[in-house]
């Protein structure tokens, strides 16, 4: 299916058009909407027209910022409308809007000016005591998510998704954002999943489904801090004066169809900060935007120099993960920065790698903005990723690619320093928390006084952005060592049984509740539970058994006859299995850096 040509649409436009139907066209939407893409054409004035037969049009106008956000910018000529099928099947063919294209726009005099990903609607007290609104919200949003994961990707078709929708707007309007946030990645990966899209993967719903009902259970409990209940627009904090050096750039690139660069900065005290630049614009602005001027305080300068040189900022505005605001008070000069052999960045390459990954994996929602560097030395490529050992008697770890897409140079240039084993060299990246010893590199330079390490031009001071700029062979010391067979990398996370829990809680978010059962049943249920016992895994095992016994569980009504089981009891020991499952994998992760 095709839905190239639809605009984004809200969704809490999409959950009203599904709430308006009766049960008879309920259950014909599914089919409705996978034919929707191919009969998208381009209408006048900007909108666009699907075709129902001779006689039925639905038309969407959407609005300035792009994305159809009010119910009459969507019309059916049919009798019927607009509590009609063909209607409610276009919106549900159409991507989801962001809330931060359907948010109303900033006052002029607001500072700082959020930009177009920070913007999700009023500002909420995120300390606030839970109210009757929050909490009925929170419980919704368990329903909902309870529902869909009972229900699996198969059945998980546009009317469990605009259940999911329309609890996630309950959350926005109660102040719960993250949670909103949290219920909107379960309907797009339940959507990429049944429209099996390039790169989706079952893991990335799986975790989806238990930060939703982990964040839904705790706001409904009153036992969610700030960090759960998010708020609504960015808020930033008064920084004072602040000289920050450039460490490297990345670009961004949204399953939204947003795009563009990240900057990230080293402040006093080696505090992170970045500064972003992210629009609409998908791949094309995050190519162009490495260059694009730098939006703060009147600075003379663009993206790529800011990655190389740095700024004092006078009046400074600060978020809680480091984003520096660009409000209507904020000064900006641009000052000399520091290469990464001088201090204060070359701190960040003497740090102990264990004490830094600790520091990012206990950041939370700030995890993003913490980098950790290293000196290694390059083994060999292997499978999708590099072995490399950190110098001095380090660990060995896997650069990955930060990001795969092919347009952009990273895994191109990971694949010119594989070729390069013996090859030493300084690396800025993020640790991947779901992977034993799997660092995301940025950036990387050459080692001070090594031999055979990279030669840059003077240009780049001393460092290459792999997002941004690309490795030639003359980059690379000569007479660079022949391949040599590539060491096999511990993994203690695919060598332990925890895997058995993963394949049984994915096999319910692909299947849903049925599927669990059947799987335990299939594969007797000792052999689940004896490996992970063996390997002293016997909270895994005891909450995996509860999980297969619950999904098989039938009650039965007062006349002995079998009837639906509530998805309650289901969804909560998933939950219990699933954050034990990612505590135990998070605990192997860290040790792997040691």
């Amino acid at each position: 299916m095709s839905t190239e040509l639809l605009p984004p649409v809200a969704p809490e436009v999409l959950a009203e058009a599904v709430e308006q139907l009766t049960a008879r066209l309920r259950k014909k939407l599914d089919a409705a909407v996978a034919e929707c893409g191919e009969r998208a054409e381009a209408g006048p004035d900007g909108a666009v027209v699907v075709r129902f037969g001779e006689d039925t049009l639905v038309t969407l106008r959407p609005g300035p910022g792009g994305a159809v956000t009010a119910a009459g910018q969507a019309v059916c000529s049919c009798l019927l409308a607009p509590r009609c099928l063909h209607r409610a099947a276009v919106l549900g063919a159409a991507p989801l809007a962001d809330p931060a294209a359907t948010a109303p726009e900033p006052a002029p005099e607001a500072a700082p000016a959020p930009s177009a990903s920070e913007a999700t609607g009023p500002a909420e007290d995120p300390a606030a005591p839970l109210t009757p609104a929050r909490a009925g919200a929170a419980d919704a949003l368990w329903r909902a998510a309870a529902e869909a994961l009972s229900a699996g990707v198969g059945a998980g078709g546009a009317v469990v998704q605009a259940e999911l929708l329309r609890a996630a707007h309950s959350a926005r309007l109660a102040g719960l954002p993250r949670a909103e946030a949290a219920a909107l990645r379960v309907v797009r990966g339940l959507r990429a999943a049944r429209e099996q899209a390039r790169g989706q993967r079952l893991g990335d719903l799986t975790a989806a489904f238990r930060e939703l009902l982990a964040a839904a259970a705790l706001l409904a409990s009153g036992a969610a801090g700030p960090e759960l209940t998010g708020s609504g627009r960015r808020a930033y904090a008064q920084g004072g004066s602040l000289r920050v050096h450039g460490l490297c750039r990345e670009p961004v690139l949204s399953a939204t169809g947003y795009g563009g660069v990240t900057t990230h900065l080293l402040g006093p005290g080696g505090a992170f900060h970045t500064l972003s630049d992210v629009r609409p614009g998908g791949l094309a602005r995050a190519r162009g935007a490495g260059t694009a001027s730098v939006a703060l305080g009147g600075a003379v300068l663009d993206h790529a120099g800011l990655a190389r040189g740095g700024l004092l900022v006078a009046g400074a505005t600060v978020s809680a993960d480091g984003r520096l605001g660009a409000g209507r008070d904020v000064r900006a000069t641009p000052v000399r920065g520091a290469d990464w052999s001088e201090e204060p960045v070359a701190a960040l390459f003497a740090r102990p790698v264990r004490e830094a990954v600790a520091e990012a994996f206990d950041a939370g929602p700030e995890a993003a903005a913490v980098l950790l560097g290293c000196d290694v030395e390059v083994l060999g490529a292997t499978g999708d990723h590099l072995l490399v050992r950190v110098l001095d008697g380090g660990p060995l770890v896997r650069l990955a690619p930060a990001h795969p897409h092919p347009e952009l140079p990273h895994t191109a240039n990971l694949r010119r320093i594989g070729a390069c084993p013996g090859l030493v060299l300084r690396v800025l990246g993020r640790p991947d928390p779901d992977r034993t010893a799997t660092l995301r590199p940025l950036a990387v330079g050459p080692v001070p006084g090594a031999a055979g390490t990279l030669r840059l031009p003077e240009e780049w001071r001393g460092h290459a952005d792999l997002g941004y700029d690309r490795l030639q062979g003359d980059h690379f010391p000569r007479g660079a060592a022949a391949p040599v067979p590539v060491p096999e990398a511990p993994d203690p996370l695919a060598d332990a049984p925890l895997w058995r829990v993963r394949r049984l809680l994915e096999s319910g978010v692909a299947g849903g509740r049925r599927a669990v059962a059947e799987a335990a049943r299939a594969a007797d249920r000792a052999a689940l539970s004896v490996p992970l016992r063996r390997a002293g895994l016997s909270g895994a095992a005891e909450l995996a058994e509860a999980l297969a016994a619950e999904a098989d569980r039938r009650p039965r009504d007062s006349f002995g006859r079998l009837v639906d089981p509530s998805p309650d009891a289901y969804a909560r020991a998933w939950l219990a299995s699933a954050v034990h499952l990612a505590a135990a994998e998070r605990a192997l992760v860290t040790a792997s850096w040691s």
